[in-house]
């Protein structure tokens, strides 16, 4: 794998910059109530050294009835800085699956103007299984300013997602699971209408991984996008249940040197849920 302080960096990596001044490093885990795991405590168990513990669903847009939507700059900015991240860090964030929910902090950083994050690459199971050192104890917070500037085009809102879907002037990627995709499996979330946004494009994001939760090579990627029958002529907006696995598929696009895309920020938590958004199973 070929390291990229911008989307993907290897436990090798990680531990040799571990003690740079200007890195930071980030644990976003985050499950769904379904597998009965819980990120913070888990975190307080035991983390990579240093990092500091980034929580979705708190470091989110409070107004906002959906889940962990993504937070005003001034929320970010304000918890970030209290974290002691800010100007000039290389961030490095990762989850205790092994890739899921990172992705979607990767992403968060992009949409506040800040690209120097990467994800970790097999996240702290890989670490674990390397052996490597493990802390208990949150580290020491300096405040560190942070300045942010909102890239609107990285994400997308209902309304334009329904444009885009109506004209087909977009390829819209769904990451969720093939059963969940056609409508045959109920949605985890409860009032969820079962089914996809028309003209959507499965590619589920268990596919762009390896067994030990590690992204595949830039060249399966691209044959993967290509299987998958995405029209990747066209700006790409990523969707999911909401919006965390989508990020997955937005950091696969960013490996394959496919820029134009954006994350639908409801994803299925929003369009499941409204009876007048036109729905396609099957």
């Amino acid at each position: 794998m070929s390291d990229d302080p911008k989307t993907l960096v290897s436990t090798d990596w990680l531990a040799q910059h571990i003690n740079d001044p200007d890195l930071r490093i980030l644990d976003a885990s985050w499950y769904l109530p379904d597998m009965n795991r819980d990120g913070a405590a888990e975190y307080a168990r035991g983390h990579i050294p240093g990092a500091r513990f980034f929580d979705i669903d708190e470091i989110s847009d409070s107004r906002s009835a959906l889940p962990h939507m993504a937070p005003p700059t001034e929320k970010f900015m304000s918890r970030l800085r209290a974290m002691g991240v800010g100007d000039g860090h290389q961030v490095v964030v990762y989850d205790g699956a092994g890739m899921f929910s990172a992705a979607r902090v990767w992403w968060l950083f992009r949409l506040m103007g800040k690209t120097d994050i990467a994800v970790l690459d097999g996240g702290y199971p890989k670490w674990l299984a390397e052996g490597r050192e493990t802390e208990d104890l949150p580290p020491v917070l300096k405040e560190r300013h942070m300045t942010v500037q909102r890239q609107a085009h990285l994400v997308r809102d209902v309304t334009q997602v329904a444009a885009a879907a109506k004209l087909g002037d977009h390829t819209i990627l769904d990451a969720r699971g093939p059963a969940r995709f056609k409508g045959t499996e109920p949605e985890p979330r409860a009032g969820l209408r079962a089914g996809r946004i028309p003209g959507s494009t499965n590619l589920y994001y268990k596919t762009l991984l390896n067994e030990d939760g590690t992204m595949k090579s830039v060249s399966e990627l691209k044959t993967l996008f290509q299987a998958s029958g995405a029209d990747l002529g066209k700006p790409v907006i990523t969707s999911c249940g909401s919006g965390v696995t989508a990020a997955i598929v937005s950091l696969a696009l960013e490996r394959i040197g496919h820029r134009n895309h954006s994350l639908y920020d409801g994803s299925w938590a929003e369009w499941g849920q409204f009876d007048q958004l036109p729905i396609e199973t099957g």
